[in-house]
């Protein structure tokens, strides 16, 4: 699927801590009938072959809903359930190994918590970053903030687009406009509400407000 900067808007991320009653799926599809611009499917403790299965499901949601699949860090997995493409960690597989090995219409993002790591990240041939945390996040406890200057900063010194990213809500993602970012990234906003698809809706026009 091609890859536009505007596929960024609203990016939700999958986290099983939020499923609740609820499958997964159908909270995947709930989110998408909210209009969530792209999926990616994050299973850090699930086996690889069941990961993969998953990834089979999921993917065939989200090309009804003509939504861009980024799978977390396995390359293999994203490669095998024909995932449009992989998000990947400062820690995990480089990005110029990923894009030399799955060719130029492969989707790649990267995490980047300094201008330093962005610019490593283009210049290796990422199409986007994932910039944060800019708000203490539930989902990762331990995650190094970032400012709103900072946010800028790096936005600043790439070409490709970024998303913000960390315990973003839609009450404290209006002081985020003129940052430069070209949408964030959420994970219990969306996956940990009563009723993920009118909060995906809900993100999704504050976004359009603050996303130039």
């Amino acid at each position: 699927m091609e890859f536009s900067p505007s596929n960024l808007l609203l990016y939700a991320v999958t986290d099983r801590a939020w499923v609740g009653k609820k499958a997964l799926l159908d909270q995947i599809e709930e989110v998408l009938r909210g209009g969530v611009t792209l999926l990616q499917l994050r299973e850090k403790n699930l086996p690889e072959e069941e990961f993969l299965k998953e990834a089979v499901q999921v993917k065939e949601l989200c090309r009804r809903y003509n939504v861009p699949l980024i799978i977390n860090d396995n390359v293999d997995v994203a490669e095998k359930s024909g995932a449009d493409g992989v998000h990947v960690g400062i820690e995990d597989a480089p990005v110029g190994e990923i894009r030399r090995r799955m060719g130029p219409d492969f989707i790649i993002g990267a995490t980047a918590k300094t201008v330093e790591q962005a610019v490593f990240a283009e210049r290796s041939g990422a199409d986007y970053l994932g910039v944060g945390a800019v708000y203490p996040s539930p989902t990762k406890k331990n995650a190094i903030r970032i400012t709103k200057e900072q946010l800028l900063e790096i936005c600043s010194a790439v070409s490709i687009p970024a998303v913000a990213i960390g315990g973003i809500t839609a009450e404290n993602l209006p002081p985020l406009a003129g940052s430069g970012i070209a949408g964030a990234a959420v994970v219990s906003a969306v996956f940990g509400a009563e009723n993920p698809e009118t909060a995906a809706r809900q993100l999704k026009e504050i976004l359009k407000t603050i996303v130039k």
